[in-house]
């Protein structure tokens, strides 16, 4: 059954389902109400306190004196008139209204109102402090034209859609609240996690860059960077601070799509609980054909198996059947393959649900109808077609009169994204947006903030990117249909998995047929599943605070699950779109001790920075982010056993942006962030001291392999006799391999005599006679004889003193001597001739 929310629009009679999907519409028609309670009123407002100063959050009728209808109506003016108003709030008052002169109240509090001469001579505006919690946090403004002050009735009225308006605002903080802390805990398990993944440094400052930004949207943090102290001096003594160096850490200012990176983080996390080895590779977002020659790779190695998420299916597809025909089987992820395919499953989100569920929510977001924009990444995608022909055939259908216009294409392109999505809310009369896929919902939020439209532009996005999630927090973003892709991720390669051990038709047993597939095999479905979430709970989505424990929930069950396998030694391949590193940079510069890091790394203290009034106006880096129109620098350590050995710093265009309690959530992060960076570091340097290890302990066994070789060599010095000589000592690991050399060079030289030398020996005690005895019965046994040779008087000395019995082993006190008894043995000779050079005359 399909629920409405009903508006009417008549001033003074506004009829609302508030269910907390869409704050911007309770509070606009909270000052409808209020502009149609008090008699001849054409203007009205609502303000609401941020930080210090005030900011709009509804308004009827002020484009009258603005400049320009497309003008921003943002900043309030400064918080001043919330204490005046404050002292009116209090039980005992009966009428806490105030009076001010219209004029008066447009100049110091709407930038930008041009056209005074338009209001009213002798207008006033009435104005109704809005309470929370005995607080007051704005103020309803309303012009009362004739200057007259409003009537008892009008005054309760306007009292009660105060009340209204505040309990609402308090509503929503509170949601904002649970979300912010849900936020900060996912945040800080997604750093601890890097610890154990080895994150890089790159994604690991990217990841606490969107992380504090989503957490803080007060201060409008624009930039994160990060700085860490060289290791090496640059020049000068070490532990002198003035001549070390630093490296510092550069994100780009766009969203990098960690949606492939929960895909990977979801079949890595299946590989290791299957004990499955899998290779993730990604193809550039503009490339099918690179992403083709990746399949053709993996063919030609012979992977067990591919999941692939196809930039243009068709491209595809040539591989995909070589594939089959190589008995591998393929399935894809996030995109259906062509028709027709020879893929044997698709894992992913039900594209049509989901186009339908975006037509349900952006129903209930326009009550009224409206023309709705639409933008994708590629409209040759078959999951971009098929979310929009859904939503198209829901909106056809719908009560509310929904007008989808033709949907635009951002191509992967960020910035082409933005300016389509600009051009549409600044000329197109949309009252609606929907984000198709990934960052174009965050197309159509850039575009409603610049042009003074958030919240009022309704926008249905899809996948919670931090950027995403950070809009939906402040109310731009209405409803966003996340994807579970690490669900894709895992059920991938548990498929591959369970197809490679149990046989591919037995894998596939059971699973539902995708609609609309046909060709040779019929494609198999796995529905992972979308969520649809908002920042206040209603009957349709899941609230955000709610949302961000439950997804880390699921990927924590993931991780814990240990999955039967029987396959091992088997490699899959992984094959997703790459987001593009673009924009990442990092630069080696020297410490400057008079900067703000370098007091920052000195003192291992946090520094709050005004970049203009600030005692450190005039550092190096803080005259830098002031060129860069940053007012507010924030700068806190990265602590290691009470030193400092980084800092990250963040900028502000606001002035005093940061607060207390703003810099104690920084600090945690950046507590935990350390953490990372150590155990980086510290798997780095035993890394390194691991492979120095095996290469020195290769290169020691190489001398030991020499030395062994030398120490024992086999030397054939007339037929049938060998002579080995023994360096060193003789213990139980160098007697195998002794006594195998040796019976392999009787066998080759057909030796009958081996003359083993000992002179070279450290000492001969029992241990080392008994290696000795063993080698000579081991030659009897090949029809040899080992003859002793070379002991000296040290070493018969010890050996009668240890009482060693030598057996019948033979033996001889020189090797001339042994040499001599082996002729004897063989039948040979010694001859002895004088040189002819000595004959005489």
């Amino acid at each position: 059954m399909r629920i409405r929310a009903v508006v009417g629009v008549g001033c003074g009679d506004v009829r609302r389902m508030v269910t907390g999907l869409d704050l911007h519409a309770t509070l606009h028609g909270i000052v409808m109400d209020a502009v149609g309670a008090v008699p001849s009123a054409q203007r009205g407002s609502l303000v609401a306190r941020d930080g210090e100063q005030l900011v709009y959050k509804a308004s009827v009728g002020l484009a009258g004196v603005l400049a320009s209808p497309q003008e921003v109506v943002g900043d309030a003016g400064p918080a001043t008139v919330l204490a005046t108003l404050s002292t009116l709030s209090t039980p005992d008052s009966a009428d806490s209204t105030r009076i001010m002169a219209a004029a008066d109240w447009y100049r110091e509090h709407l930038p930008g109102a041009s056209a005074l001469h338009l209001v009213p001579a002798g207008a006033v505006v009435v104005l109704t402090p809005v309470d929370v919690q005995g607080q007051t946090i704005g103020v309803l403004a309303v012009e009362q034209p004739d200057g007259q002050a409003p009537s008892a009735e009008a005054s309760a009225r306007l009292r009660a859609l105060a009340a209204s308006a505040g309990a609402a605002l308090e509503r929503r903080e509170l949601y904002n609240d649970k979300a912010r802390s849900a936020q900060e805990v996912r945040v800080l398990e997604e750093v601890l996690n890097a610890v154990a993944a080895r994150t890089s440094t790159h994604e690991l400052v990217d990841m606490i860059s969107k992380g504090i930004k989503s957490v803080q949207l007060g201060p409008q943090w624009r930039s994160v960077h990060l700085v860490l102290l060289s290791d090496a001096p640059s020049g000068g003594a070490r532990g002198d601070a003035a001549a070390r160096e630093i490296r510092i850490y550069h994100v780009p200012h766009r969203s990098p799509l960690s949606f492939w990176n929960n895909v990977r983080d979801g079949a890595l996390t299946a590989g290791r609980s299957v004990g499955i080895h899998v290779d993730v590779r990604n193809a550039p977002a503009h490339s099918a054909v690179e992403q083709r020659g990746i399949l053709e790779d993996a063919i030609d190695r012979g992977v067990n198996g591919i999941a692939v998420a196809p930039i243009t299916p068709e491209v595809l597809e040539p591989a995909i059947r070589r594939a089959a025909e190589a008995g591998i089987p393929v399935v894809t992820i996030d995109t259906p393959p062509a028709e027709g395919s020879r893929a044997r499953a698709y894992i992913g989100t039900d594209n049509v649900a989901a186009g339908r569920l975006a037509a349900e929510m952006m129903a209930r977001l326009l009550p009224g109808g409206g023309k709705i924009g639409a933008q994708t990444f590629w409209l040759s995608a078959i999951n971009s077609r098929e979310r929009i022909e859904a939503f198209r055939a829901a909106v056809l259908g719908a009560r509310t009169p929904l007008d989808l216009q033709p949907p635009s294409e951002s191509r992967f392109d960020i910035e082409l994204g933005m300016q389509i999505a600009r051009e549409a809310v600044q000329t197109g009369g949309i009252a609606g947006a929907l984000g198709v896929c990934a960052v174009n919902g965050l197309s159509w939020g850039a575009a409603a903030r610049a042009l003074g439209r958030a919240g009022e532009l309704k926008i249905v996005a899809f996948d919670l990117l931090t950027d995403t999630l950070e809009m939906l927090r402040e109310g731009t973003i209405h409803a966003v249909l996340v994807q579970r892709e690490h669900e894709m991720g895992y059920r991938a390669v548990k498929l591959l998995h369970d197809m490679a051990s149990k046989g591919v038709e037995a894998a596939l047993a059971g699973l539902p047929t995708r609609a609309g597939s046909g060709g040779g095999a019929a494609l198999r479905f796995i529905d992972t599943g979308v969520d649809v979430v908002t920042i206040e709970r209603t009957p349709w989505s899941l609230p955000l605070s709610d949302y961000l424990p439950l997804d880390a929930n699921r990927k924590a069950a993931k991780r814990r699950e240990q999955l039967p396998y029987e396959s091992r030694d088997k490699e899959l391949l992984l094959v997703t779109v790459d987001a593009g590193n673009e924009g990442y940079r990092d630069e080696r510069a020297p410490l400057d001790a008079r900067s703000m890091v370098g007091r920052v790394l000195s003192t291992a203290r946090p520094i709050l920075v005004d970049t203009d009034s600030s005692e450190l106006h005039d550092a190096p880096d803080v005259v830098e982010a002031r060129g860069r129109g940053a007012h507010t620098l924030v700068g806190v350590p990265l602590l290691a056993g009470g030193s400092a050995f980084g800092a990250l710093v963040l900028e502000s265009g606001r002035r005093a942006a940061c607060s207390l309690d703003d810099l104690t959530t920084i600090e945690r992060v950046v507590d935990t962030m350390a953490v990372a960076i150590e155990n980086a570091r510290l798997v780095h340097r035993i890394t390194e001291r691991t492979h120095a290890l095996e290469h020195a302990n290769r290169h020691q066994e190489s001398l030991l392999d020499t030395i062994r070789e030398l120490s024992s060599p086999v030397v054939p010095i007339a037929r049938n006799i060998l002579v080995m000589p023994i360096v060193g000592t003789m213990n139980a690991q160098r007697s195998g391999r002794f006594i195998e050399s040796m019976l392999q060079d009787i066998t080759e030289h057909h030796a009958r005599v081996v003359l083993v030398d000992v002179t070279g020996m450290a000492f001969v005690d029992a241990a080392s006679v008994e290696h000795l005895l063993r080698a000579a019965r081991a030659a009897r046994l090949l029809g040899a004889e080992v003859v002793l040779v070379g002991i000296t008087p040290a070493a018969a000395r010890l050996m009668v003193e240890q009482g060693v019995d030598l057996g019948s082993l033979i033996t001889r006190s020189t090797l001339e001597l042994g040499f001599a008894y082996a002729l004897s043995k063989t039948g040979g000779q010694i001859v002895y001739r004088r040189a002819p050079h000595l004959q005489p005359v």
